[in-house]
Protein backbone atom coordinates (compact mmCIF):
# COMPACT_ATOMS: atom_id res chain seq x y z
CA UNK A 1 0.00 0.00 0.00
CA UNK A 2 1.41 3.57 -1.36
CA UNK A 3 0.46 6.71 0.31
CA UNK A 4 -0.04 10.10 -0.98
CA UNK A 5 1.79 13.08 -1.05
CA UNK A 6 2.79 14.41 2.24
CA UNK A 7 1.93 10.60 4.35
CA UNK A 8 4.18 8.07 5.32
CA UNK A 9 3.55 3.88 5.57
CA UNK A 10 1.49 5.28 9.33
CA UNK A 11 -1.50 6.41 7.39
CA UNK A 12 -2.24 2.74 6.47
CA UNK A 13 -2.53 1.40 10.19
CA UNK A 14 -6.01 1.12 10.64
CA UNK A 15 -6.83 -0.42 7.24
CA UNK A 16 -3.24 -2.83 7.54
CA UNK A 17 -4.65 -4.36 11.08
CA UNK A 18 -7.69 -5.45 9.42
CA UNK A 19 -6.45 -6.78 6.71
CA UNK A 20 -3.68 -8.73 8.64
CA UNK A 21 -6.57 -10.04 10.74
CA UNK A 22 -8.16 -11.56 8.21
CA UNK A 23 -4.63 -13.59 7.41
CA UNK A 24 -2.94 -11.17 4.54
CA UNK A 25 0.48 -10.09 4.38
CA UNK A 26 0.60 -6.07 3.90
CA UNK A 27 3.53 -3.92 3.60
CA UNK A 28 2.82 0.01 3.60
CA UNK A 29 6.30 1.84 3.23
CA UNK A 30 7.52 4.87 4.14
CA UNK A 31 8.53 6.30 0.27
CA UNK A 32 12.19 8.48 0.71
CA UNK A 33 11.92 11.60 2.65
CA UNK A 34 8.40 11.02 3.96
CA UNK A 35 7.24 9.66 7.09
CA UNK A 36 9.89 7.65 9.34
CA UNK A 37 12.34 8.64 6.21
CA UNK A 38 11.69 12.60 6.20
CA UNK A 39 15.27 12.93 7.02
CA UNK A 40 15.96 11.42 3.90
CA UNK A 41 14.62 14.27 1.35
CA UNK A 42 17.38 15.72 -0.94
CA UNK A 43 17.55 17.06 -4.53
CA UNK A 44 17.50 13.80 -5.73
CA UNK A 45 14.28 12.97 -4.24
CA UNK A 46 11.48 12.66 -7.39
CA UNK A 47 8.84 10.69 -8.81
CA UNK A 48 11.60 8.10 -10.31
CA UNK A 49 13.04 7.49 -6.62
CA UNK A 50 9.75 7.03 -5.46
CA UNK A 51 9.01 4.69 -7.99
CA UNK A 52 12.17 2.53 -7.47
CA UNK A 53 11.35 2.48 -3.94
CA UNK A 54 8.37 0.44 -4.65
CA UNK A 55 9.82 -1.77 -7.37
CA UNK A 56 13.16 -2.30 -5.32
CA UNK A 57 10.56 -3.49 -2.39
CA UNK A 58 8.89 -5.77 -4.91
CA UNK A 59 12.25 -7.26 -6.01
CA UNK A 60 13.94 -7.93 -2.12
CA UNK A 61 11.34 -9.47 -1.37
CA UNK A 62 10.32 -11.65 -3.56
CA UNK A 63 6.74 -10.13 -3.75
CA UNK A 64 4.50 -12.11 -6.80
CA UNK A 65 1.18 -10.86 -7.32
CA UNK A 66 1.49 -8.42 -5.75
CA UNK A 67 -2.32 -5.93 -5.00
CA UNK A 68 -0.59 -2.61 -5.47
CA UNK A 69 -2.86 0.49 -3.67
CA UNK A 70 -2.01 3.70 -4.32
CA UNK A 71 -3.48 6.72 -2.34
CA UNK A 72 -3.85 10.10 -4.63
CA UNK A 73 -0.30 11.31 -5.70
CA UNK A 74 0.64 6.84 -4.75
CA UNK A 75 -1.68 6.53 -8.21
CA UNK A 76 1.28 8.02 -9.32
CA UNK A 77 4.02 5.96 -7.76
CA UNK A 78 2.28 2.05 -8.31
CA UNK A 79 1.70 3.37 -11.98
CA UNK A 80 5.38 3.85 -12.60
CA UNK A 81 5.76 0.44 -10.27
CA UNK A 82 3.89 -1.76 -12.29
CA UNK A 83 5.44 -0.50 -15.16
CA UNK A 84 8.87 -1.32 -13.95
CA UNK A 85 7.98 -4.73 -12.72
CA UNK A 86 4.83 -5.85 -14.31
CA UNK A 87 5.20 -9.72 -13.88
CA UNK A 88 5.36 -8.76 -9.77
CA UNK A 89 1.67 -6.78 -10.03
CA UNK A 90 -1.53 -8.86 -10.31
CA UNK A 91 -3.73 -6.05 -9.46
CA UNK A 92 -3.70 -2.32 -9.34
CA UNK A 93 -6.04 -0.25 -6.47
CA UNK A 94 -6.27 3.58 -7.67
CA UNK A 95 -7.32 4.75 -3.90
CA UNK A 96 -9.30 8.49 -4.14
CA UNK A 97 -5.84 8.42 -6.60
CA UNK A 98 -4.21 9.62 -9.91
CA UNK A 99 -4.93 8.01 -12.87
CA UNK A 100 -2.02 8.77 -15.11
CA UNK A 101 -1.15 8.35 -18.53
CA UNK A 102 2.32 8.90 -20.44
CA UNK A 103 3.57 11.59 -19.67
CA UNK A 104 1.50 13.11 -17.16
CA UNK A 105 2.93 14.65 -14.02
CA UNK A 106 0.50 15.06 -11.17
CA UNK A 107 1.23 19.19 -11.98
CA UNK A 108 -0.91 18.52 -14.65
CA UNK A 109 -3.21 16.10 -13.37
CA UNK A 110 -4.72 17.80 -10.28
CA UNK A 111 -4.54 21.07 -11.54
CA UNK A 112 -6.39 23.41 -9.31
CA UNK A 113 -6.36 20.83 -6.06
CA UNK A 114 -2.59 21.69 -6.07
CA UNK A 115 -2.58 25.58 -5.07
CA UNK A 116 -1.63 23.97 -1.84
CA UNK A 117 2.18 24.53 -3.30
CA UNK A 118 2.14 28.10 -3.34
CA UNK A 119 3.12 27.55 0.36
CA UNK A 120 5.85 26.18 -1.00
CA UNK A 121 9.60 26.97 0.78
CA UNK A 122 13.09 25.64 0.35
CA UNK A 123 14.82 23.88 2.77
CA UNK A 124 18.70 22.87 2.52
CA UNK A 125 18.32 23.80 -1.32
CA UNK A 126 14.96 21.57 -1.99
CA UNK A 127 11.88 22.53 -2.54
CA UNK A 128 9.05 21.25 -0.58
CA UNK A 129 5.39 21.85 -0.15
CA UNK A 130 2.29 21.63 1.07
CA UNK A 131 3.85 22.51 4.56
CA UNK A 132 1.04 20.95 7.30
CA UNK A 133 -1.33 23.75 8.79
CA UNK A 134 -4.55 25.21 9.59
CA UNK A 135 -4.73 25.95 6.04
CA UNK A 136 -3.76 22.78 4.10
CA UNK A 137 -5.13 19.97 6.61
CA UNK A 138 -9.12 20.15 5.18
CA UNK A 139 -8.21 18.99 1.94
CA UNK A 140 -7.52 15.61 3.73
CA UNK A 141 -11.27 15.51 4.72
CA UNK A 142 -10.70 13.97 8.51
CA UNK A 143 -12.36 16.10 10.84
CA UNK A 144 -12.72 13.35 14.03
CA UNK A 145 -10.33 15.87 16.36
CA UNK A 146 -8.44 12.46 17.96
CA UNK A 147 -7.34 11.59 14.48
CA UNK A 148 -6.72 14.75 13.42
CA UNK A 149 -4.09 15.24 16.05
CA UNK A 150 -2.79 12.00 14.96
CA UNK A 151 -2.63 12.82 11.56
CA UNK A 152 -1.25 16.48 12.43
CA UNK A 153 2.07 15.02 14.09
CA UNK A 154 3.35 12.80 11.15
CA UNK A 155 2.46 14.80 8.09
CA UNK A 156 5.80 16.00 6.34
CA UNK A 157 6.44 18.47 3.66
CA UNK A 158 7.00 16.79 0.37
CA UNK A 159 9.32 17.29 -2.38
CA UNK A 160 7.90 19.20 -4.98
CA UNK A 161 10.15 17.89 -8.14
CA UNK A 162 7.65 14.75 -7.25
CA UNK A 163 4.27 16.51 -8.45
CA UNK A 164 6.22 18.10 -11.13
CA UNK A 165 8.44 15.30 -13.00
CA UNK A 166 5.95 13.80 -15.55
CA UNK A 167 5.76 9.87 -15.36
CA UNK A 168 7.66 7.92 -18.56
CA UNK A 169 6.03 4.42 -19.30
CA UNK A 170 8.20 1.64 -21.07
CA UNK A 171 6.02 -1.08 -20.83
CA UNK A 172 2.57 -0.27 -21.20
CA UNK A 173 1.13 -3.16 -22.69
CA UNK A 174 2.17 -5.66 -19.69
CA UNK A 175 1.35 -2.32 -17.88
CA UNK A 176 -2.48 -2.16 -18.27
CA UNK A 177 -2.99 -5.76 -18.75
CA UNK A 178 -2.94 -5.81 -15.52
CA UNK A 179 -6.80 -5.84 -13.46
CA UNK A 180 -7.61 -2.30 -12.41
CA UNK A 181 -10.25 -1.47 -9.62
CA UNK A 182 -11.17 2.01 -8.43
CA UNK A 183 -12.00 3.03 -4.95
CA UNK A 184 -13.12 6.93 -4.81
CA UNK A 185 -14.11 9.11 -3.07
CA UNK A 186 -18.00 10.93 -4.40
CA UNK A 187 -16.39 14.48 -4.34
CA UNK A 188 -13.33 13.17 -6.77
CA UNK A 189 -15.46 10.40 -8.43
CA UNK A 190 -17.46 13.48 -9.72
CA UNK A 191 -14.88 15.23 -11.55
CA UNK A 192 -13.43 11.71 -13.52
CA UNK A 193 -14.65 9.75 -16.28
CA UNK A 194 -16.53 7.22 -14.50
CA UNK A 195 -17.38 5.40 -18.03
CA UNK A 196 -13.32 5.12 -18.71
CA UNK A 197 -12.95 3.78 -15.21
CA UNK A 198 -15.94 1.13 -15.21
CA UNK A 199 -14.54 -0.04 -18.73
CA UNK A 200 -10.43 -0.43 -17.59
CA UNK A 201 -11.94 -1.81 -14.20
CA UNK A 202 -14.39 -4.23 -15.39
CA UNK A 203 -17.44 -2.79 -13.41
CA UNK A 204 -14.96 -2.35 -10.09
CA UNK A 205 -15.30 1.58 -9.78
CA UNK A 206 -16.20 2.04 -5.57
CA UNK A 207 -17.00 5.52 -4.03
CA UNK A 208 -18.01 6.24 -0.51
CA UNK A 209 -19.00 10.25 0.49
CA UNK A 210 -16.20 10.46 2.99
CA UNK A 211 -12.87 12.62 3.30
CA UNK A 212 -9.78 12.16 0.76
CA UNK A 213 -7.65 9.96 3.22
CA UNK A 214 -10.42 7.35 3.46
CA UNK A 215 -7.94 5.13 5.11
CA UNK A 216 -8.42 6.95 7.89
CA UNK A 217 -12.08 8.33 7.81
CA UNK A 218 -13.38 4.48 6.50
CA UNK A 219 -10.94 1.91 6.86
CA UNK A 220 -13.06 -0.62 7.63
CA UNK A 221 -15.26 -0.03 4.53
CA UNK A 222 -11.71 0.70 2.49
CA UNK A 223 -10.42 -2.84 3.82
CA UNK A 224 -13.46 -4.23 2.76
CA UNK A 225 -13.51 -3.71 -0.72
CA UNK A 226 -9.26 -4.69 -0.76
CA UNK A 227 -10.76 -7.97 0.65
CA UNK A 228 -12.41 -8.69 -2.30
CA UNK A 229 -9.89 -7.69 -4.42
CA UNK A 230 -7.86 -10.14 -2.93
CA UNK A 231 -10.43 -12.69 -3.36
CA UNK A 232 -10.57 -11.77 -7.09
CA UNK A 233 -6.78 -12.53 -6.93
CA UNK A 234 -7.20 -16.05 -5.30
CA UNK A 235 -10.28 -17.15 -6.80
CA UNK A 236 -12.37 -17.20 -3.23
CA UNK A 237 -15.86 -16.70 -2.22
CA UNK A 238 -16.99 -13.30 -2.41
Amino acid sequence: MVHGGGHGGWCYQPVARLLRAQGHDVYAPSLTGLGEREHLFGCNVDLDCHIQDIAKLLHFEDLRDVILVGHSYGGMVITGAADRAPDRVGHLVYLDAATPANGQSLAEIAGPYMAAAADSRIVDGVELCPFPSDDTLPFYGVYDPERLEWMRARLTPHPWKCFDQPLRLTNEDKLWNSPQTHISTTFFLDSRDVEHLRQVSDGRVWDLDTGHDMMITEPDWVAEKLMVVANLQTGAPR
